[in-house]
């Protein structure tokens, strides 16, 4: 099998140009008619991957247009909990995912058994589970939320009601400045958020004293930035807590030349690509999901090829997590 050029090395603006890219993505996109698929790439996929995918986006989005195509196979590039996802609400549908090492660190952090033994503690509460969660968490969940209407979800809940919120601490805590509701919050973290740190935020800050900040609330620095903008600290209209979906919004409206985004890196692709006349800069170039890189070129192409591997929840889990992705939907 050909090996292709490492991913992170090639940039953005070389892609189209770049035949070794265009070898491959034309053997890709024969295989995906061939297979009667469709290709979904998460934003924080590797820019070869992205730019072959028919559609591109976060994990929430991209599952519900895997409920809308009309193809036969899914091909999700992310991590398993998002095909899983995909796979509940397109149960007809043959879910593959490239490789059955890419997880997520955060989703680790609470099994379907845990849960059960948390509900047990705080009987009668009600469930919010953010989507970075396994289809078996999500089933013992009353509403899915995303980082964008956790929120809302959340306000939606009768005021005098116990939460459970899990999995993500970060989250977590920026629900509750939000909304003002004191929630039970487990104590869980993406690696690579919880790895970029208010040190990083003040750093970009002193390099770029004029920049824009995009900040995704799973963030360790979450906290600060909120601080600091509470405080006064950072210039009014400055500062930003976004999903990865609101952050490709801001970066479109905003006037600002310089944007720090604290989130993974793979999301920098898209924002370049889309907005050429701005400036993104990583708070910490560091955030890169080693989950996320599982995912390559050469295991996207053998996954058509081979039909390689299927993602699969059994048909009473992907019920009730549906219900639990419905009540979201429905709310916000």
């Amino acid at each position: 099998m050909v090996r292709y050029p490492c991913l992170m090395a090639i940039q953005s603006r070389e892609l189209s140009t770049t035949a070794a890219f265009d070898e491959w993505a034309s053997s890709v996109r024969g295989l995906v008619a061939e297979r009667d698929a469709v290709i979904l790439a998460h934003n924080y996929q590797v820019p070869w991957v992205q730019e072959v995918a028919d559609f591109v986006g976060d994990s929430l989005e991209l599952s519900r247009l895997a409920a809308q195509t009309d193809a036969s196979v899914i091909v999700f590039c992310g991590v398993h909990f998002m095909a899983e996802t995909a796979k509940v609400l397109a149960y007809d549908k043959t879910v593959l995912i490239p490789d059955l090492e890419a997880g997520c660190s955060l989703a680790a952090t609470i099994t379907a058994d845990q849960l059960r033994a948390w509900k047990a503690e705080h009987p009668g509460a009600v469930v919010v589970s953010y989507v970075n969660t396994t289809a078996a968490v999500k089933a013992e969940s009353d509403y899915c939320c995303t980082s964008a209407n956790a929120a809302q979800v959340v306000s939606s809940i009768d005021p005098d009601a116990e939460i459970l919120f899990l999995p993500d601490m970060f989250l977590g805590a920026h629900v509750e400045r939000v909304t003002g509701r004191k929630m039970h919050i487990w104590m869980g973290e993406c690696h690579v958020h919880a790895g970029i740190e208010p040190s990083d935020i003040d750093r970009r800050f002193a390099e770029f004293p004029s920049a824009e900040l995009h900040i995704h609330p799973e963030c360790g620095c979450s906290s600060h930035a909120a601080y600091l903008m509470g405080e006064g600290m950072l210039p009014e209209g400055r500062a930003f807590m976004l999903g990865t979906g609101g952050m490709q919004q801001r970066a479109k409206e905003t006037d600002a030349d310089q944007i720090i985004v604290a989130t993974e890196t793979g999301l920098l692709h898209k924002l370049r690509k889309n907005n050429p006349d701005k400036e993104f800069i990583a708070a910490n170039e560091a955030a890169i999901c080693k989950y996320m890189r599982k995912i390559t070129p050469d295991n996207l192409r053998k996954s058509l090829e081979e039909m390689v591997f299927e993602v699969k929840v059994e048909a009473e889990i992907a019920d009730r997590a549906r219900l639990a992705i419905e009540r979201m939907i429905s709310i916000s």
